[in-house]
């Protein structure tokens, strides 16, 4: 365990020192602070829009923290032969997975915050110009939080993708699999748009076995204000949980197997 702490600490050190996530947080911020200008172009539904905007926002950039980062994390090891180096002390195999793994989505944690923070200055600005708006509705807190678990999802895929893929295919293969994962709906209900069976199956298969990122969005019911009932988050976070764990298994068997000689 103090293995992957070590570890993590120092992912966490040097994710923080890489120019490339201070600019994408400063964009985040400041793409929710024009979301407020935005937002008055259109009368009556500022609110909404600023919310709208500003979740998408954390979304996305939350997004390529993980991707950009996550398929990195081993893959500049093995290219800088650093590898060799770190295997040669007393760290296992695991433990490097499991650490890398444990230091991104602590960076992801602190990234995230920061932009919850600007987000909830913006709407904290936006109910003393406005005091009917709620626009402080805690509920938001929630959509965050599944948003929080989507991005750990994500960095667990582009960290399994880079165990034995370049960074290249890592990021297209895991861009490839959110975009699915957010339309694997369609998946489901293949049946009745084809006649083959054997289409309609595999289909049906892939809804199954695919991560379904469509199920952590619920940003339409944040930003409306509707309820998000605690069951469905404690069973989505749940799931989250158990992919990622499927994940990291699967990385670690498959990095134990590599040969650097």
């Amino acid at each position: 365990m103090r293995t992957i702490r070590h570890v993590a600490v120092n992912v966490f050190k040097e994710s923080v020192r890489d120019r490339v996530l201070y600019n994408l947080v400063a964009f985040a911020a400041l793409l929710i602070g024009a979301s407020y200008l935005i937002g008055q172009l259109t009368a009556g539904q500022d609110v909404k829009i600023i919310k709208d905007l500003g979740l998408a926002a954390i979304a996305m950039f939350g997004l390529l923290i993980a991707v950009f980062i996550g398929i990195g994390l081993v893959w500049k090891e093995v290219e800088r032969r650093s590898i060799y180096s770190l295997l040669s002390k007393p760290v296992r195999r695991h433990e490097f997975i499991l650490g890398k793994y444990a230091g991104l989505a602590l960076t992801l944690l602190v990234n995230v915050a920061i932009m919850t923070l600007a987000f909830y200055a913006v709407l904290a600005y936006l109910t003393m110009q406005f005091p009917g708006a709620r626009a402080t509705d805690p509920g938001l807190l929630l959509a965050i939080a599944l948003i929080f678990f989507e991005l750990l999802l994500v960095t667990a895929i582009a960290l399994f993708f880079s165990t034995f893929s370049g960074p290249f295919l890592s990021a297209a293969l895991t861009f490839g699999l959110w975009v699915i994962g957010h339309f694997n709906a369609d998946l489901r209900n293949f049946e009745s748009v084809v006649q083959s069976k054997s289409a309609a199956y595999l289909a049906r298969g892939l809804y199954y076995v695919l991560p379904n990122f469509a199920a952590f969005d619920v940003k339409t019911q944040a930003v409306q204000a509707l309820p998000i009932p605690w069951s469905y988050m404690a069973v989505t976070m749940l799931y989250g949980l158990v992919y990622i764990a499927l994940l990291l298994t699967a990385a670690v068997v498959i990095f134990s197997r590599r040969d650097f000689k």
